[in-house]
């Protein structure tokens, strides 16, 4: 084990060089991770929202950032470098207005050697940019706020903050 591996680089080859984690001899088990991301809007964009959505000049943004969701969880390994080709088997969103904060939560699942936080972050992420992108006509005074793993299983290590 060399220096990096030691401190939980596993993005770091002995030599010190950027490096995809070889899973090769990894057995494939059961993962999933649960990422969430928040984006706090004023009152003027909290008024467009009605029957269990926002609607904006363009269209159901919930609606749509499950769209633009989904697509960045499937693409997350041609933007994160060392992130593995996943054959991604489950993937979804549960959104809802608590407060004045849209709550984005993106579960993604597959059967593979290695883990999907990634792309539920990446899922989660865009999610919250769309929405932003989608309502920015009305107000930019929106924060993206906290992105974050809340559950992850399978593999190493089992995470659960809910």
């Amino acid at each position: 084990m060399n220096e990096d591996e030691q401190n939980g680089l596993t993005h770091v080859g002995p030599d010190g060089q950027p490096a995809m984690v070889n899973v090769g001899e990894k057995l494939p088990t059961r993962r999933e991770a649960i990422a969430r991301s928040e984006v706090i809007i004023p009152a003027e964009v909290e008024a467009l929202f009605k029957d269990g959505e926002l609607h904006s000049a363009k269209g159901p943004v919930f609606q749509t950032a499950i769209i633009a969701g989904t697509q960045a969880v499937k693409r997350t390994a041609d933007l994160i470098p060392f992130c593995h080709p996943m054959p991604i088997e489950a993937c979804n969103f549960a959104i809802e207005l608590v407060g004045n904060r849209i709550v984005i939560d993106c579960r993604v699942g597959v059967y593979h050697k290695t883990g999907v936080e990634m792309e539920a972050l990446t899922g989660a992420s865009v999610a919250a940019l769309t929405v932003y992108d989608m309502c920015k006509a009305v107000s930019q005074e929106m924060i993206i706020g906290e992105t974050r793993v809340i559950r992850k299983t399978g593999g190493k290590h089992d995470i659960d903050r809910t």
